[in-house]
């Protein structure tokens, strides 16, 4: 029987064996984590060969016979470009190859974009933040880190609902036709953070075409979970780039990705792909910044995995440690919530993340209740911008990380917390 249905003696009962069974858990004085989308040990224990991928001086040569161990391609050497191309769906022109941290090339671009401008003769954004505030585009619920950048350099940041289809089109379409002062859209396209959805090609056709009041307006496209496939039916994305050749504004597409939970999250490479303007343009400026990234480990990188194939299939080791988790707490979810109608969750295809929306007002509660019994989720309002979730009903749920007994342990306190809160949201 739903919550909803049940009548007051009932829930009352429903409710008192439900806290009972949930105090049990606390007085255990338990501590687990599905706070962060970590690679567990096991995956990363997939990538020792890649510590001893390079094994004497004699194997730090790149296949140019640059010596990776010196100074020097500020862009990332073309082995490296060869293998990683595939994964963003460029070509070996429309990359870059750079340090370990995706989100630190973003952040870095912004910063860019604000001194210097987008390099197509545009003020500078920080000029232009003179006379008007300037705006983002957030889809929600999103990429917390994402909004957070935005928020340090002083944006605006406008939520955009978001469906199984993608983020809103219409709304976002009206808003950048007719707003100057908009200058960018966060993206996570595939398997996205996180509610897991894919793009449908109607939504990336229609970010290739729309018609933007700012000539500077740039589209952040994280693909960071491209190649994070659960199973043998994975989901496909439209390639944004190539779509928006075709509609003459390939300058407004900037694409991330990494091996961050490929490989090492805190020694993994990160990629940058764009337009071939916009990678000279980029180059320019990284010049005066650097002399070059950690060539070393791009070497390891393209001796370990050889071509994209090894890529491909690395990954689908990881799947075979990742699925079970995610089944683990969808079976939860499935069992103990899904009868009851309180609650709606994402059953992705890959990524990292469950997307769960309970009743309105109780995500804060969910996790203090989770928290008092041991169990650490990221913050409710956490993908928001402000970390204010109006409805106060989104919860990222991040499985991979914690040993699949544990998660099991975990997902049973956070059905017990959602069946709680829902209770006193309905008088119990």
């Amino acid at each position: 029987m739903e919550l909803a249905e049940m009548k007051k003696s009932e829930l009352e009962q429903f409710y008192k064996q439900t806290k009972e069974e949930y105090e049990n858990y606390k007085a255990k004085g338990l501590s687990l984590n599905m706070a962060r989308g970590k690679p567990s040990a096991e995956q990363l224990d997939l990538t020792e060969g890649l510590l001893s991928a390079v094994k004497s001086n004699k194997d730090c040569y790149a296949e140019d016979g640059t010596d990776c161990r010196n100074y020097g391609i500020v862009d990332g050497i073309a082995e490296a470009k060869k293998i990683f191309a595939p994964m963003l769906g460029v070509s070996e022109k429309e990359i870059m190859v750079l340090g370990n941290s995706s989100l630190t090339i973003m952040y870095d671009n912004i910063a860019k974009f604000m001194v210097f401008g987008t390099g197509n003769g545009a003020e500078p954004w920080g000029i232009q933040a003179r006379d008007k505030k300037l705006k983002w585009l957030c889809p929600v619920p999103g990429y917390d880190r994402h909004f957070l950048i935005t928020e340090k350099f002083g944006f605006e940041m406008i939520n955009i609902p978001t469906d199984e289809n993608g983020p809103n089109m219409d709304m976002i379409e009206k808003l950048v036709a007719e707003d100057d002062s908009i200058k960018g859209v966060w993206c996570v396209p595939m398997y996205a953070n996180p509610t897991g959805i894919t793009f449908s090609d109607e939504v990336v056709r229609r970010f290739a075409q729309m018609k933007t009041a700012a000539n500077d307006f740039r589209i952040f496209w994280d693909n960071a979970y491209c190649i994070h496939h659960l199973n043998d039916t994975p989901d496909k994305l439209l390639n944004l780039l190539e779509e928006a050749k075709k509609a003459g504004n390939e300058d407004r597409v900037l694409m991330y990705g990494s091996t961050s939970k490929v490989t090492y999250p805190g020694a993994g490479v990160a990629v940058f792909g764009a337009s071939e303007a916009n990678i000279a343009y980029i180059r320019s400026l990284m010049t005066v910044q650097s002399i070059g990234p950690d060539k070393l480990n791009q070497l390891r990188h393209v001796k370990f995995f050889k071509t994209f194939d090894g890529i491909t299939e690395h990954m689908k080791k990881h799947a075979a440690l990742i699925e079970p988790r995610f089944k683990a707490v969808l079976d939860e979810l499935d069992r103990e919530i899904a009868p009851l109608g309180i609650a709606k969750w994402t059953k992705p295809n890959g990524g990292y993340f469950i997307s769960f929306d309970a009743m309105k007002g109780c995500a804060k509660r969910i996790c203090q209740l989770c928290k008092e019994a041991g169990v650490i989720l990221t913050g409710a309002g956490a993908t928001f911008p402000y970390g204010n979730d109006p409805d106060d009903s989104n919860i990222r749920i991040a499985p991979t990380y914690p040993p699949i007994e544990e998660l099991e342990l975990a997902a049973r306190i956070f059905a017990l917390s959602v069946k709680i809160a829902a209770c006193e949201k309905l008088g119990a």
